[in-house]
């Protein structure tokens, strides 16, 4: 007894492939990009249940410092859907923070070269102490240009 249904030749393979490709945008490619950096750098936190032995900060930090990366282009890309990718970033930093994760220090490798490494975050030497800021003065995360401020 027949079903009917058969498997598709290689050209229809290939046609149908063509078909997508010419309806693909670069910005949709980035966007699942983005959308996988997000989920799997979460994952990577270890703070789903069943995840806990995934934790990985190095690769949490790697995650965030490539989605920050993509924004400017996705800015000009993809506006509209900036404000979830940040909301996104956020949520990844906070959940960075919560497993011990650090900020980089001022001359301090990217997190490229910490997760090629192998170095997690925190391994390097503690930066000096810094003098606390003057009344109306920006703070050290502000000067260095990394703290993300809404609407700057």
């Amino acid at each position: 007894m027949s079903t009917g249904s058969r498997e598709p030749s290689e050209e229809e393979l290939r046609a149908a492939y063509e078909a997508e490709l010419k309806q693909l945008r670069v910005e949709h490619v980035l966007l699942d990009q983005v959308a996988a950096l997000a989920n799997l750098g979460m994952r990577r936190t270890g703070l789903a249940p069943g995840t806990e032995s995934e934790r990985d900060p190095g690769q949490v930090r790697l995650a965030i410092e490539s989605l920050r990366a993509l924004l400017p282009v996705l800015e000009q890309a993809a506006p509209a859907q900036i404000p979830a990718i940040r909301d996104a970033i956020s949520q990844l930093q906070m959940a960075y923070v919560k497993i011990g994760g650090q900020a980089p220090a001022a001359g301090e490798p990217d997190a490229g070269a910490a997760a090629g490494s192998g170095a997690s975050p925190g391994e390097a030497d503690a930066p000096a102490e810094e003098p606390p800021p003057k009344p109306g003065e920006p703070g050290p995360a502000q000067r260095s240009g990394r703290l993300w401020v809404p609407g700057q």
